[in-house]
């Protein structure tokens, strides 16, 4: 087998110092990252909506910004998406959200007839009986109202529609209303529940109007009737699911230290630990200098590296703790060699199938699937070396500095017994 047979040792501690200091720069790399050009983070964690688009035309992406922009829309991104089906896709992601404010909310409400109380409204002349509105509620998102009326809200049957909204009704919240605008549509409003007189109005998405805004500035002949994916997530929604994120990979490092120190020795959780967060740390380095944008889906990348590279450190591990026992009079750093040398041959060729099967998604894999496999073959190939130039070197030094010295510290406290025991001992001349 040549450099990988496990008779001849390799000095993998003898380099160790080497490889450390380059795993401090990548981590100052990292760092620097951080801040110049920064995480580029999705929808999942900033809020905004997302709509993909396959046009039917060759665009420039400049084009599409500059359209978006002048539908209202501040500082849109748009991201060109590889794809074998339609070589003009494009993502378009803006700030902001469906959701009314408080401002918009008193608009529509000013143009629906409310009861008070004790049954009356506030301008009797402008509310006629049938339209006059005992409840308002609005959706989460933004885009429905729903509406409770006094009076009975449907109209007459045609065909095989149960209950269709009476004409009057159906006049109702038209024209742009601070901002926000009907969805236009024979089926807007709806009649929700014709026992309650309960009528659900459907209003244009944040989606709707960048849809809206394209087929203006650049015509029906460039742009899709139907966009191929329509998201939004709230800013709040947004800042709970970011604080899940970084607690599921704390409370996983926890988990995973304790295991340690439980399947093997409290001296061994240390360095497993700082392989852990030397993985994590380099792959979020790398996607940001990539700029590949963070997600839940790149977090779930990032949770499956902790996995990964904690079971190889394991294996490492277990082979460690064998030949201690065996090699009771060889130094420590050279049981490491031998360790790591005999389970060299068995974590390339692990490291190297999860590769090949990772790196197809890679290069042919569109959006979301592409940025998740870029960050799992990171996190492959550093938690491999994180086992050994990492997890191992460490295990060493704690040793040889923490429990070295304690040990050193024992065995003087019992010379120092042993030499009063021997003093006290001795019977003075007389």
């Amino acid at each position: 087998m040549g450099w990988l047979d496990p008779k001849s040792d390799i000095n993998f501690m003898g380099y160790r110092r080497y490889f450390l200091g380059v795993s401090l720069m990548l981590g100052l790399a990292s760092i620097v990252g951080f801040f110049n050009p920064g995480p580029r983070f999705g929808t999942d964690f900033v809020g905004g909506t997302e709509v993909e688009l396959a046009f039917k035309k060759q665009i420039d992406p400049s084009a599409i910004r500059e359209a978006v922009a002048a539908s209202g829309f501040k500082s849109p991104d748009v991201i060109a998406v590889q794809s074998d089906k339609n070589p003009y896709q494009f993502m378009v992601r803006v700030k902001e959200v469906t959701s009314m404010t408080d401002e918009q909310k008193t608009a529509v409400t000013a143009k629906l007839c409310i009861v008070d109380d004790a049954g009356a409204v506030a301008d009797e002349a402008a509310c006629p009986p049938e339209l006059r509105v005992s409840d308002v509620k609005f959706s989460p998102g933004g885009d429905k109202v729903s509406v409770r009326f006094v009076d009975d809200v449907c109209g007459p049957r045609v065909a095989d529609v149960l209950c269709p909204p009476r004409d009057d009704i159906k006049g109702l919240l038209t024209g742009n209303i601070a901002g926000v605008e009907k969805r236009p549509g024979a089926n807007n409003p709806v009649v929700q529940n014709p026992r309650d007189n309960k009528v659900e109005f459907y209003f244009k998405s944040k989606g709707d109007q960048i849809m809206d805004g394209l087929k203006t500035a650049l015509g029906p002949e460039v742009v899709p009737d139907q966009p191929l994916r329509v998201e939004w997530v709230g800013p709040k929604a947004g800042k709970q699911l970011r604080d899940a994120a970084i607690k599921s990979i704390s409370i996983a490092v926890i988990m995973i230290m304790l295991y340690i120190a439980f399947r093997f020795d409290i001296r061994f959780a240390p360095g497993s630990i700082a392989a852990l967060i030397h993985d994590v740390f380099l792959a979020m380095g790398a996607m940001v200098l990539a700029q590949r944008e963070v997600t839940l889906s790149t977090v779930a990348a990032l949770l499956t590296i902790v996995g990964y590279s904690i079971n190889d450190t394991v294996v490492v591990y277990d082979r460690i703790r064998e030949n201690l026992g065996r090699y009771r009079k060889m130094s420590f750093p050279k049981v490491i060699n031998r360790s790591i040398t005999e389970m060299l041959g068995r974590t390339i060729r692990t490291s190297g199938l999860t590769a090949a099967a990772v790196m197809p998604f890679l290069f042919w894999g569109t959006g979301v699937i592409r940025d998740f496999a870029f960050t799992l073959l990171i996190g492959v190939v550093v938690g491999t070396y994180s086992s050994i130039y990492v997890a191992a070197p460490l295990t060493e030094l704690i040793d040889r500095k923490v429990f070295g010295q304690i040990i050193k510290k024992k065995k003087r406290r019992v010379r120092r017994k042993k030499k009063d025991s021997a003093s006290s001992k001795q019977v003075p001349a007389v």
